[in-house]
This record gives C-alpha cells, sequence and structure tokens, in this order.
C-alpha cells in the first residue's frame, strides 16, 4: 500500500529519512479494526520521528502520522484515536505509563490504511468533512484538554494563548471563542496576530506586552520566551497549562516566588482520552466552529507538507488527503 514513512533519522536534516512509497498492509491483531485513510494531518511529532525523538532505531522503517479520518470495515466515516493504551489499562489512557502514539510502536496514519483498536475510532458527524476531522486528534485534542479539563475554564473566564500560528494555539483560539470564553493571543508576527482575530481571538499583542487585564488561564506551548510573562499575566489564583516548550525547557525564570504568593496553579497536559475526543467532536458539530487548515495537498506531495513544517511556514494544520 502507499505509505509515507521514516527509514532513518538525522537530526540536522530530518528530511532526508523521509520516504513516499509502498509499505506492507498493516497487522490487524485480535481487537482491532483497520481505517481506510481518507484525510491524515502533519504535527511536529512528526518531524522529532524524523528526527529519532520518541521513535526506536528498531522500529524502523515505520509509518509516520498520528491523526487520520476515514472509514472503518463496517462503513462507517471515523476519526482515528492516537493514543493507544495497554489493553489491560483502565480509566484515563494519557496516564497509563505504557501508552504510545500511533508512529511510535504501531505504524501511523499516512498511508491508505492503518490499524487501531476498535475502542479507538470515533464516530465523525456529518458536518465535518474528512479534512476537518483528520485535524482533531492530536493538536486539537491536545487544546481541548488543556482548556477544559486541565485548565478547567468556562464561559466568562479570560484566556491567553501563547505562540499563535501553531497548531494547538490555533485549536485553542477557536475551541475557547466556541465555548465562549474571551481570548486573548499573542504573536513575535504581525501577520500571524492579525489571522488569530480572524479565526476568533478577541484582542492580540505582541509576545511579552503588557496585557490590559489580569487572565484566568494561560495556554503554554512556547516554553521558556514566554514563560515569565504567562506567570506574570495570571490573576491570583489562576492556572497555566503547559504542554510543550517548542522554544526550549530550560528557564531563565521559574517564576516560583510569583506562584506561591498569587497561589497560581501550574499544570502539565498531554494528548487527551477517547472521551475528550468525542466530546471535541461534538462540540464542533454543535458550534459550527472549524479547525483551521493552513493547505491541503494529495499524500503524495507529504514531502512538501513536511518541509513547510520544518522552516514554520504555517498557520493551522496541513492535511494530506488520499
Amino acid at each position: 500500500m502507499f505509505a509515507v514513512y521514516a527509514e532513518s533519522f538525522s537530526s540536522d536534516d530530518p528530511l532526508s529519512g523521509l520516504v513516499v512509497g509502498e509499505r506492507p498492509d498493516p497487522e490487524v491483531p485480535d481487537g482491532w479494526t483497520t481505517v481506510t485513510v481518507k484525510a491524515a494531518s502533519l504535527n511536529h511529532h512528526d518531524l522529532w520521528s524524523l528526527r529519532g525523538v520518541g521513535l526506536r532505531e528498531e522500529a524502523l522503517p515505520m509509518i509516520l502520522g498520528c491523526d487520520a479520518a476515514g472509514i472503518d470495515e463496517d462503513g462507517n466515516e471515523v476519526v482515528v484515536h492516537a493514543v493507544i493504551s495497554d489493553p489491560s489499562w483502565q480509566g484515563d489512557e494519557t496516564l497509563d505509563p505504557k501508552r504510545s502514539l500511533l508512529s511510535e510502536k504501531h505504524q501511523g496514519t499516512l498511508a491508505d490504511r492503518v490499524a487501531v483498536p476498535r475502542r479507538n475510532v470515533v464516530p465523525k458527524p456529518a458536518s465535518l468533512s474528512f479534512e476537518e476531522a483528520a485535524c482533531l486528534p492530536t493538536a486539537w485534542l491536545t487544546a481541548y484538554r488543556m482548556l477544559f479539563t486541565q485548565g478547567g475554564l468556562k464561559a466568562g473566564d479570560t484566556v491567553l494563548v501563547q505562540g499563535a500560528g501553531g497548531g494547538v494555539a490555533t485549536a485553542a483560539i477557536t475551541l475557547a471563542r466556541a465555548a465562549g470564553l474571551k481570548v486573548l493571543a499573542t504573536s513575535r508576527d504581525e501577520g500571524k496576530r492579525a489571522r488569530a482575530l480572524e479565526i476568533g481571538a478577541h484582542e492580540v499583542f505582541e509576545s511579552g506586552a503588557r496585557l490590559p487585564v489580569k487572565v484566568d488561564g494561560v495556554i503554554e506551548t512556547v516554553g521558556r520566551a514566554t514563560w515569565s510573562h504567562s506567570i506574570r499575566s495570571l490573576r491570583p489564583g489562576g492556572v497555566l497549562v503547559v504542554s510543550g516548550t517548542t522554544s526550549g525547557p530550560k528557564l531563565d525564570d521559574a517564576e516560583l516566588t510569583r506562584i506561591f504568593f498569587l497561589q497560581l496553579r501550574v499544570v502539565g497536559s498531554t494528548m487527551g482520552t477517547r472521551t475528550e475526543l468525542t466530546s471535541l467532536v461534538n462540540l464542533l458539530d454543535a458550534s459550527g466552529a472549524r479547525p483551521l487548515v493552513d493547505r491541503t495537498l494529495p499524500m503524495e506531495q507529504a514531502r512538501d507538507g513536511f518541509a513547510a513544517m520544518a522552516q514554520g511556514d504555517l498557520f493551522g494544520k496541513i492535511v494530506f488527503t488520499r
């Protein structure tokens, strides 16, 4: 079958290990099913895999991709949940120490077909296109969990989204607006600030700018470059939810004095559960909010999409179609 896969690793030139070609059909263990992929979206996780982060050399060649929407063996339109938990695990699968993502231990979604546990398929409503639904399982699910599960934010609250432009940040802006929050967003780039307003931010600011109000919560995916600003932007008792460190994890100042004196909460967040994915799909179906797609490419042109992500040349999601 057609597939986009990692053949080797390179930290300096990750695309050198990317192959667009043919791979065997997926193996289907008991309790698993196959999904014929109609659309799949790209994540930074895929670039990290090509650098050898989170993917073992003995697992190569590995089909890349965590996110997909398609048609299951019974002809149903579905969204694929990317978190693979141990069969014996009960409860929140993101807390399973043996969990993995598709394309780490099991072949990924950038292919004609992908095999997943039957419990990992969620019905896709007719209101969502395959391209839109394929954006949801990683970046959008991460943003949903950050806002509503880990952050506990609700209608009427004010949230700051740092680094508008990335997949999680753009998802957080759209979801927060759809849920009735007041949304502030930052970016170093004037064009990205303008786009953030278009997709739902109420106000935008240059990175590090003083805000007119203190916020109830901060969505933090940038790390070192924005951490101090995030802490200083919170009201007493506010919450900072962090799911990434694209500018690096080593802080110049953790702002510990402010954290304890203002009784701030700092909460980590990773991916999301099947239940949360179902809730996310239902929220989009009911609200009419939609994922922002930067560009759609045929999967045969996957290398172009990977190159755009490596260069940071995007606002929203890159989607591949079959």
